[in-house]
């Protein structure tokens, strides 16, 4: 049903600019509705930030978006900070678990830290800070972050390439001028301690200053190898507040010592039947990773009606990684490790069986500068009211990542072939491997240096039109301009055959592209809101800043979006309801064809529902519900990828997300959730397969004016289960932890 819905959606975009084009004089004679155009929706939103603990979040930061939710034309999900405290929530990746449609990957082969796939498609570079690209590849920690904005579908009008399946967008803590201090501190059971604490006072009338601050250590779940030792902090420095020009300096720094976690290896179409604590990597594997982001925001009020924002960021990470990764199963001989087929594996016992370990060392620096200039004006045409924004953008990324490998042997025999950089270190039996540093003395040696860089221009108009005060007609533009380069010191012209390379020398690229938005809203009162919307994005072939033969001359793949959609408020506003329908389809996926070959002849669908809930249904019951149903599809490609027909990797058909909290006496509150997702894959060709899964969580909290003191269980029922899946390798899959405890307790000033 839902299908042949979506199949009907194709003519939307064709509909939307027929109703651009109509006449409009008639709408502006409707008569008025009680819904006024500004006034109430303050006042909501004052009411909404004063209380505290509530999940409701019915406005969004982002300026290229209207404040009020009911006024875009897209899905977006709000997971501000009452509900991440309410679940111990501490990282961006366990935020993402209340948005129905999101998967997490693990770390790939030339990937670290946040991956993650969003309705279907990858949001490896969608990640965003304050609305700048958040590129770097580090695990995002939430001490600085007040909410995290997630905007579903192509969005490239708005944030230029990417964005295929969507936007992520992190908003920092912003001094105010309301004094307040807050200091907490948790521990778990599997042995993780963790204190934050937030610090903001007004220095004067028009001034204040936030400082935030996070320190971690211990092992982050029940399985082996996921120690960490974190810091961060972040501060806010707001001058202006008031005036017709405020300015905002703010800036992050965090440091992350932590181990990687691979997962592992894939076994008759699975994860291999091991224990959930089993690890194949190193005690002496680590991940650091030091990272700065600066921002400068300079907004000045022309008029009342008419702003000119300016918004400078940089961005730097840097990584040194020392990492062990399950690459294949096999045998063990006196002639050394024997890989073996899937097929050749099947009905051999467990303890027979051995992993292959490959190297994935690496030291990389990656940074960015963005600079945005925006206009935004409130001004009328007759009887339209237009809400205008007009920006400018320049940007610059960098990338440098130098490669290392550990060529090792196993049982006396080398495991690389002479003159090759593959860094297969070491072999460890499949069953109780015996985390440890086997093979950790082996020599490390200089691999492939890989450096990118890219340049970024832009110019962009949305305009927003009243035609009367139940309908809306939204309209954007967006010219890209992306020149891209990269470079690899090992390549196809100096690799030994045996090595296989097919990574490029250098490339070159320079991408033209205009980006569409459009979108028509009806409001037939303030209590609902009913949107069309057609958008597109692109991705270029070095959007990443890496590429392989025969990718680097090719066109940016094309994605374009239908949405239809309803928002509703309920019970006096407090309680938000919201579902869609909509399809994403990439229309020229690149699409390998032979080795080294590629066209753009491959095209992905999606076709998807989504529902969801927040807020209070009474004084003391309130819900965080998501629910998303994605028919996901490889619908053309080459007889070599071998993914036609396939569904998209880790991608399930089902994600459900729920959380609720009762306060069941005046200072008592308790609460839970489940969070179930279907089944999915861990590569492409559909042949290693995690099965789907329920985990419970659950909340008790004992609240007072100055403090909380909150339990909070995770997995309840011990759930063996897979959180992150990895294409790479055949497919692996990183178990999540078992049943944990943690108790906080968070002390106001």
């Amino acid at each position: 049903m839902i299908t042949k819905t979506m199949n009907r959606l194709n003519p939307i975009a064709a509909a939307l600019v027929a109703v651009f084009a109509a006449p409009l004089s008639s709408h502006a004679q409707q008569t008025p509705s009680p819904k006024t155009d500004a006034s109430p929706a303050v006042l909501q939103e004052v009411v909404v930030e004063g209380s505290r603990g509530d999940f409701n979040a019915n406005a969004t930061s982002l300026t290229k978006l209207p404040a009020d939710l009911h006024d875009v034309p897209q899905s977006v999900v709000v997971v501000n900070k009452a509900l991440m405290q309410s679940q111990g929530a501490n990282s961006l990746a366990d935020a993402l678990r209340n948005v129905a449609g999101i998967t997490l990957g693990g770390a790939e082969g030339g990937q670290i830290g946040n991956n993650i796939n969003l309705n279907g498609f990858s949001a490896r570079t969608d990640i965003y800070l304050d609305g700048f690209r958040d590129r770097g590849q580090y695990y995002r920690d939430t001490f600085a972050i007040d909410e995290v904005e997630v905007l579903m579908g192509p969005s490239s009008m708005l944030f230029g390439r990417g964005s295929t399946g969507g936007v992520i967008n992190q908003v920092t803590k912003k001094a105010n001028l309301h004094a307040a201090t807050e200091v907490s501190a948790s521990a778990t059971t599997n042995g993780l301690v963790r204190t934050t604490a937030d610090y903001n006072r007004p220095l004067s009338d028009t001034s204040a200053l936030r400082l935030s601050a996070m320190a971690q250590s211990g092992k982050a779940t029940t399985r082996d190898q996921t120690d960490v030792q974190d810091f961060g902090l972040a501060g806010s420095y707001v001058f202006g507040i008031g005036t017709p020009t405020e300015i905002t300096l703010s800036a992050l720094i965090q440091h992350n010592h932590d181990m990687p976690d691979y997962g592992l290896p894939p076994l008759n179409g699975h994860p291999a039947p091991v224990g959930r604590d089993t690890a194949y990597g190193l005690n002496s594997d680590h991940t650091d990773q030091d990272v700065a982001a600066l921002n400068a925001t300079v907004r000045h009020k022309i008029t009342p009606d008419v702003v000119l924002r300016n918004q400078t960021q940089f961005n730097y990470v840097r990584t040194s990684a020392v990492e062990t990764a399950p690459n294949t199963i096999g045998t063990v001989s006196a002639a050394g490790f024997t890989p073996l087929t899937p097929s050749a594996v099947s009905g051999l016992p467990l303890s027979s069986l051995y992993v292959r370990g490959q190297s994935h060392d690496r030291d990389i620096r990656d940074y960015s500068i963005f600079n945005q200039t925006e206009l935004s004006a409130k001004l009328s045409t007759g009887s339209i009211k237009h809400e205008l924004l007009a920006g400018f953008e320049l940007g610059h990324d960098g990338y440098d990542n130098q490669g290392h490998y550990r060529n090792g042997s196993c049982n006396g025999k080398a495991l690389n072939p002479t003159s090759t950089v593959a860094g297969y270190n070491d072999c460890v039996p499949l069953v109780n491997p015996g985390y440890s540093a086997a093979g950790s003395s082996v020599a490390s040696q200089a691999g492939n240096r890989a450096g990118g860089s890219a340049n970024t221009i832009a110019a962009y108009l949305n305009d927003t039109m009243t035609l009367s005060d139940q309908f809306k007609l939204v309209g954007g533009l967006r010219f890209d301009r992306y020149i891209a380069s990269i470079t690899n010191s090992l390549n196809t012209t100096n690799a030994p055959p045996a090595a296989k390379n097919t990574t490029l020398p250098s490339a070159q690229q320079t991408i033209n592209f205009t980006s569409v938005r459009l979108g028509s809203i009806w409001q037939p009162s303030a209590e609902q809101s009913y949107y069309l919307s057609y958008g597109t994005s692109f991705n270029p072939s070095l959007e990443q800043l890496t590429g392989t033969t025969g990718q680097q001359n090719l066109d940016p793949e094309k994605n374009r979006s239908y949405e239809l959609g309803g928002k509703w408020d309920l019970l006096n506003d407090k309680l938000s309801l919201n579902a869609a329908i909509f399809q994403i389809k990439k229309e020229n996926a690149r699409s390998q064809v032979s080795t080294g070959v590629y066209v753009l002849d491959g095209t992905v669908r999606v076709n998807g529902a989504r529902a969801g809930a927040v807020g209070h249904i009474t004084k003391d019951w309130q819900v965080a519900l998501g629910y998303t149903y994605l028919d996901a599809k490889v619908i053309q490609s080459s007889a070599l990828d071998g993914t036609l027909g396939k569904i998209p990797v880790n991608t399930p058909k089902n994600t459900l997300t729920s959380w609720s909290t009762y306060k069941v006496a005046p200072h008592w509150e308790i609460g839970g959730g489940a969070t179930y997702m279907s089944e999915r894959y861990a590569n492409p060709t559909n042949t290693v397969q995690a099965g789907g899964y329920t985990r419970w969580d659950a909340t008790v909290a004992y609240t007072q004016p100055k403090y909380d003191i909150r339990l909070n269980l995770f997995n309840l029922a011990n759930k063996m289960y897979y959180d992150a899946l990895i294409q790479s390798d055949g497919g692996r899959s990183v178990p999540g932890s078992g049943r944990t405890a943690m108790l906080s307790l968070n002390y106001r000033m």
